[in-house]
Parts: C-alpha cells; structure tokens; sequence
C-alpha cells in the first residue's frame, strides 16, 4: 500500500485490509411460507425434474414443528407403531405427566410400561432424560453437532436427528436420505432403476444444497402423488 495517507485504499487493499466475516454456523433456517416457496423456485431452476414434480404437487407445506424434549420423546414413542398407537400412547404419558425429563426420572420403567411404553421405549424415554440436553443451545449449533449431540442418546438414530434438525430446528440444508418414502420419491422422480440407497441419495442431495429440506419437502410430496397415480405401494 502507498504511504500517502491522503490516498483513498483500492478495493483489493479494503477487502484485504477488513475484519473477517463471521460465518453463521446455522445457516438459513426456515421459519415461514416464504421460505419454503423461495427454495422450491431455486430447485426448479436447478434441476427440471424439480421443476416438473413441483408443477404436480403445488404448494409445498412449512411442516414446522415444536423443538425440545417433548417432541424427541413423541419421536421415540412413534418408532416402528401405527400413528394411532403412538398418539393413544402419548396421551396416557401426557394425562399422567410425563412429558419431561424430571418426571420421566421420577418414575422407574415399570411405571412406564404402565403406560404403554415397550421394554425398549422405557430404557429410551429414560435414557432421553438422563441425557439432560441443552435444547436452546441445540438452536444455535451446527447442524452437525446437532445430529451428534442427538445420536448419542440410546434410542435416536440418525433419521430422527436429521428429522428433527429439518422440522424441529427449521434448517433449510438437512436431508434425510435414511427415509423410504424420500428413496422412493427420488427413484421415480429420476426414473431410477431401483430405489437409491441411503449413501447413494446422500450423494444425490449434495446438489440441492442450499435447500435440501426443501428437496426433502418435494420428493416426500411427489412420491404422494405418484402413489395415488400409479398405485404404488
């Protein structure tokens, strides 16, 4: 740079010269309509296919949902039953009170099961509160260490964590590619061969980064077309 201190700095010695820019580790979060149609229009300038599912499916919905312990736990208990069952099951821990961590500890599984809850369900729902997570933390951190954090407690795989991060925390760039329906979505939306696997949709999604919650939001739609259309399944 010149020592003329009356020289006004070029642009190059400006950007050179200016404090880093802090980098957001959240990322976009979706948090409205808006949102969600702004990412369908940028899939559908990505990517035709996109384009076309979105033109059969219409308005793709937000699917926000509450963050916290109450909705890990409604997660747990909704593995592997019916949607009626696990509703009938939540209601009985919600009429008796046991819908947070303190509560959950003050009883022991027994108890539980009392109230529907599997062997399993019990060992997770405990395992859940003994876990004492930092909810409110979990909305400013990395989706990465948000998976991690999750995964560590007996009982939520990954599936439920990148749901949860998708639903629960609102990011825009989570993909859940564990997901059948999304497979499913993919194979006959791309015209696939078979149904892709997890690590291959992985790889899939990459492309519709910045908004694969949203891709998510459009497979998962279009595979509900696609069904009623050609009877799968």
């Amino acid at each position: 740079m010149s020592s003329d201190p009356r020289r006004a700095p070029s642009l190059a010695e400006a950007a050179r010269d200016a404090p880093p820019v802090p980098v957001d580790p959240v990322g976009r979060v979706i948090v409205s309509d808006a949102c969600v149609a702004e990412g369908a229009d940028w899939l559908a300038r990505a990517e035709p296919r996109f384009a076309r599912a979105l033109e059969l499916t219409g308005t793709l919905p937000l699917r926000r949902a509450p963050d916290g312990f109450d909705q890990l736990l409604a997660a747990i208990l909704g593995q592997q039953v019916s949607v009626a069952s696990a509703r009938a099951i939540r209601g009985r821990l919600e009429a008796a009170g046991m819908t947070t961590p303190e509560a959950i500890l003050s009883v022991d599984e027994a108890h539980l099961r009392t109230l529907g809850l599997s062997r399993q369900k019990a060992a997770y729902a405990r395992a859940l509160a003994e876990a004492r997570i930092d909810f409110a933390a979990l909305r400013g951190a990395p989706t990465d260490e948000v998976i991690a954090t999750l995964t560590r407690v007996k009982g939520i795989g990954i599936w439920t964590a990148e749901i949860y991060a998708m639903f629960s925390l609102g990011r825009a760039d989570v993909f859940a590619p564990g997901d059948l329906a999304l497979q499913e979505g993919a194979r006959h939306l791309f015209e696939l061969d078979a149904r892709p696997t997890e690590r291959v949709l992985r790889g899939m999604a990459e492309a519709w980064s910045p908004w694969r919650s949203v891709a998510a939001r459009a497979l998962w739609a279009y595979y509900r077309v696609a069904k009623n259309r050609e009877g799968i399944a």
